[in-house]
């Protein structure tokens, strides 16, 4: 088997003289991402002492948020700068003719590199080893965007927690407030100052709860662009890839034909072995392609069950607080009328020791 003679085909692509196809840079897209952000910190600064106002309402679950953004971006400028040095080494390696005078190796294209070996850049690939070499590099483009995308629906739960924690102590200050109102012992004055004071607590509650679901829907929303821009250098980086290794692949064939000289030394046994080997190296690329098709599918339902509930979430949230907003202004009718009554009490109170200093002074002058 040592003596086996792997055969160079054909390439499909015309002969120039010289490499014309070359692979895009990412930098554009890098170069989008940056004017995006150097946008929303340009807003930022303009709406600073209102967005310092709603960070101060929760410092510590906003600044989750914000680090968590942080780290997002970094992770999704670290996917787009990483295409860089795969790109740089396609090119090198279209300029060179062959994979071996490349100095540097790619981590991306490394099952590329691996199946090349040392064959020229215009040699001819089989269809197995061109479905493998896709199937390879689409699944280390899909993983990388993991992160990011969990990333991404961590900054909407991050809100949504917020605002639950923040309703949660509206909630229960709005009942302490109620309960502390005692219109029988004190005045209006009393219950009015009272009130005042109790509805602090509740309006602090309000803004934490609504400044943390600014924060994480906002992070959100960056974050999904930038991984936008992203997976669009990746996609524009694999089709590219996947037109030029079509261009090089040999349709009529599965498997690359070994060169057999006179002299090799090779048994029919040995041609069928490694013939049925190859033939099950391919389906087994092709079973492994139905499951990752098979897992995208899964997540994707996955990924659109979970989007479903947390829009019947978000339609709770807001029934729930529209319900409330009518509770307040029931109360707030109520205690309208509590004051107006404890005022008219007040009022007829002091009529009544109008009347009976008169009718005192009478008697005593009598």
């Amino acid at each position: 088997m040592e003596n086996v003679n792997v055969a160079e085909f054909g390439s499909t692509e015309k002969p120039t003289g010289n490499y014309t196809y070359k692979l895009s840079s990412p930098m554009p897209f890098l170069w989008t991402m940056v004017m995006f952000l150097v946008i929303v910190g340009f807003i930022a600064a303009i709406l600073f002492r209102q967005a310092q106002t709603a960070f101060m309402h929760n410092p510590g679950l906003n600044g989750l948020i914000l680090g968590v953004l942080g780290v997002g971006i970094i992770l999704v400028f670290t996917h787009v700068l990483a295409l860089r040095p795969e790109v740089r080494w396609f090119n090198s390696f279209r300029a060179a003719g062959s994979a071996d005078k490349v100095s540097r190796d790619p981590k991306l294209l490394a099952p590329m590199r691996t199946l090349l070996g040392s064959r020229k850049a215009s040699a001819g690939l089989s269809t197995a080893a061109f479905r493998s070499i896709l199937d390879s590099i689409a699944n280390r483009l899909d993983e990388s965007r993991d992160v990011s995308r969990y990333l991404i629906g961590l900054l909407v739960f991050l809100g949504l927690l917020g605002t639950f924690w923040g309703l949660i102590g509206t909630i229960s200050s709005i009942s302490t407030v109620i309960q502390s109102l005692d219109a029988g012992t004190n005045g209006s004055s009393d219950v009015l100052s009272a009130l005042k004071e109790g509805l602090s607590t509740p309006l602090s509650g309000m803004g934490q709860a609504f400044s943390s679901s600014l924060l994480g829907l906002s992070g959100s929303l960056i974050l999904g662009f930038l991984d936008l821009q992203a997976g669009r250098a990746q996609n524009r980086f694999y089709v590219e890839l996947e037109n030029w290794l079509s261009s090089v692949t040999d349709l009529g064939s599965d498997t690359s034909v070994p060169a057999i000289g006179s002299g090799s030394g090779i048994s029919p046994e040995e041609i069928r072995a490694l013939s049925d080997y190859l033939r099950k190296s391919a389906e087994d690329g092709g079973a492994g392609s139905q499951r990752s098709v098979a897992a995208m599918a899964n997540l994707a339902e996955g990924i659109q069950g979970l989007v479903k509930n947390m829009r019947n979430e978000q339609q709770m949230l807001r029934d729930w607080i529209e319900a409330q907003q009518d509770e307040a202004k029931a109360m707030r009718r109520t205690l309208d009328r509590l004051a107006e009554r404890v005022g008219s009490q007040e009022r007829q109170a002091s009529a009544e020791r109008s009347q009976r200093v008169p009718q005192t002074e009478k008697s005593e002058g009598k």
